[in-house]
């Protein structure tokens, strides 16, 4: 006899209390292996698929794509035991000619998809979300055209399903949607996804879709503009919050959730608990980007090196530095009134992606080398532009590095990544004129500053561990004192 388990969401990582079900992996009635991978959801922090710790037949499903589900509320029911398409399922097994039709249709669908792949699905999710599409063609169940009717047909064989129209979704309940992109797509542009009609598999409303509804109308709008006057100012007794009212007023509303969401908490909060203080100074990077270009020039690639980022020489000047002035590698606890200082410095360094702005984290910086340290933020950027960053790769940092100099601006006074203590900042090396062994020279500058918690330490501190790192960028060799 099976025996039907609740698989509930788990705990995600540090800090993280609810989830949104972005695309179910099965369906009610499929048959689950032990840690298969039976949904993908966003956190505030990463996109990740969840795996079931039971094996056995789907039963039941809760929470539809697209809604949030907190930490611990039931996933999906799963009867151990049971056998696929028996009473627990919720139908009688299927017969050999309906596996057919499905198979075939299955088949069709996935060639459909794969036909589509270029411009439909999961554009900004990068090719780790392929996997995951895959597995939801396999997983879809729509109907084949009709078959050719047997000369002398079997009484078990049902006869073919009429060939399946998509229809459009229905006045209530979700929507169906190839990927998340696609609902922010209509969201941003206005379109009512319950008035379209899917293209995709079993119906789903793909890119294509919302781009061709985005297109007619915005040339019914030119029409309009043509033939009718302004729109007047929407009456005072408007709904506030209406589609009319927001538009009369010239703006539009986007929600605080998600990562959007945790960012603006953590910058809300560092800026309200923390009282912050920056200083600055002009370095000649000249040196640097020569000792750099030799570096490159004397890998061969031959042995799977790379290239050398500038972004990891100025992470391991942070973290000699960091080494010199302990201070900075802190945190301040308020309610136990205490400074935390930590022996290991875990590096985390900003990253923008097509999510907005995620700051993954090099763990244990202070043992590693600069090819080592290169390594890691070639892989973690790779991870956050795909979105695949786990939880454990963006938390827990010490200190953070922040080169907003690659947006080609030369200074900032950036806002500290709470709980941690300081943020370096690197504007970007731009040709300057500049006095050179007491002669007025052309030199590559760059301006780095040093946003800091006057609570740990004073502008001593801060100025001694800014200045170390300057010298560092102007002659490297102060460096190799340290490393």
């Amino acid at each position: 006899m099976a025996q039907v388990l609740e698989f509930k969401l788990p705990d995600l990582g540090e800090g993280l209390t609810e989830a949104e079900v972005v695309r179910w992996l099965v369906e009610v009635g499929d048959v689950v292996a032990v840690d298969q991978p039976v949904v993908e959801v966003e956190t505030a922090k990463a996109m990740v698929e969840v795996p079931c710790p039971y094996g056995g037949v789907v039963t039941a499903r809760f929470g539809e794509e697209g809604s949030e589900l907190p930490v611990g509320a039931p996933l999906l029911t799963v009867a151990v035991g049971a056998e696929p398409g028996g009473a627990v399922a919720g139908g009688a097994p299927e017969e050999p000619a309906e596996r057919a039709l499905q198979t075939a249709a299955e088949r069709a669908a996935a060639e459909q998809v794969a036909e589509e792949s270029s411009g439909n699905v999961l554009v900004g999710y990068g090719t780790a979300a392929a996997p995951a599409r895959r597995r939801r063609v396999r997983s879809v169940r729509v109907s084949a055209p009709s078959a050719p009717t047997p000369s002398a047909p079997t009484p078990s064989a049902p006869a073919p399903p009429a060939p399946a129209v998509p229809a459009a979704p229905a006045s209530d309940g979700p929507v169906p949607v190839i990927s998340p992109l696609v609902r922010k797509l209509a969201r941003e542009n206005d379109v009512d996804l319950r008035s379209l009609v899917g293209s995709g598999p079993d119906g789903l409303i793909t890119r294509a879709d919302v781009d061709s509804a985005v297109k007619a109308g915005a040339v019914g709008q030119q029409a309009r503009a043509t033939t009718t006057p302004a729109p007047a100012a929407a009456p005072a007794d408007a709904p506030v919050g209406s589609r009319e009212d927001t538009r009369a007023a010239g703006f539009t509303r986007h929600p605080l959730t998600g990562l959007r969401g945790l960012v603006a908490d953590k910058m809300s909060r560092s800026r309200r608990e923390i009282p912050e203080a920056t200083c600055w100074v002009d370095a000649d990077a000249t040196e640097l980007l020569a000792a750099r270009k030799a570096m490159n020039a004397a890998a061969t690639g031959a042995d799977g090196t790379q290239k050398v980022s500038l972004l990891a020489l100025l992470a391991r000047i942070s973290v000699a530095a960091l080494t010199r002035f302990p201070a900075l590698n802190s945190s301040v606890d308020m309610e136990a009134r205490e400074v935390r200082q930590y022996a290991d410095i875990h590096l985390g360094f900003a990253a923008q992606t097509p999510r907005g702005l995620v700051v993954p984290v090099v763990r244990h910086s202070q043992s590693r080398s600069t090819e080592s340290i290169n390594t890691e933020l070639i892989r973690l950027t790779e991870s956050a532009r795909a979105g695949t960053l786990t939880p454990g790769e963006l938390t827990g940092g010490t200190f953070t590095l922040n080169n907003y100099g690659v947006f080609g601006v030369d200074g900032s006074t950036p806002i500290i990544n709470h709980p941690e203590a300081a943020m370096l900042g690197v504007g970007r090396i731009v040709p300057k004129p500049w006095v050179h062994q007491g002669e007025l020279a052309v030199r590559h500058v760059v301006q780095l500053s040093l946003t800091f918690d006057h609570r740990v330490c004073d502008g001593g501190t801060a100025g001694g561990f800014l200045r170390y790192v300057a010298d560092c960028v102007e002659q490297p060799a102060v460096l190799l004192r340290s490393v």
